[in-house]
């Protein structure tokens, strides 16, 4: 992935209003991420817990969503898959809802997945970041990263759909 910069990151939210993509909390170690090894860049709010966010480059644009993560919940500490990366946490994997843009948005729907609670699925899926047990596949790492893409802008497409 390209880097990218704050300006870049602020501007692309999708589902949020200038203002408060102005407002959040973007990182601030943008120049220390792993870019060579990142799909997309994603982050929780440290001052906002409940609140995370993600940007990535889909077809040529960059895209940046807020989400909304679950509250802590008893079936957190089961195994449980990430629909983006298919990777098998236990009790690392949360629901994380995105307000529809533009009108549908205003109207209060939202489009939830379950993720990767830290977002790092891209580290998962280079096994850059490890979890207890992994599950075996077939998978070159080329077919699983282009398969954590289509299932990261399936989910922007409904965000922005």
């Amino acid at each position: 992935m390209k880097p990218l910069t704050e300006p870049e990151i602020r501007a692309a939210f999708v589902n949020c209003t200038k203002g408060e993509a102005s407002r959040l909390n973007v990182p601030r170690d943008l120049a220390e991420q792993p870019w060579d090894d990142l799909d997309f860049l994603g982050w929780r709010d440290p001052q906002a817990p409940g609140r995370a966010y993600l940007a990535a480059v889909i077809d040529g644009r960059t895209v940046a969503v807020a989400l909304r993560s679950s509250g802590a919940a008893s079936w957190q500490a089961r195994r449980s898959l990430c629909s983006l990366c298919v990777t098998t946490h236990t009790g690392g994997v949360s629901l994380l809802v995105a307000p529809r843009a533009g009108k549908a948005g205003k109207q209060g729907n939202s489009v939830g997945a379950y993720m990767c609670a830290d977002l790092a699925c891209s580290l998962y899926v280079r096994g850059k970041k490890e979890v207890g047990t992994k599950l075996h596949e077939s998978l070159t790492l080329e077919e699983k990263i282009e398969r954590t893409l289509a299932n990261l802008a399936a989910f922007v497409a409904k965000v922005t759909a």
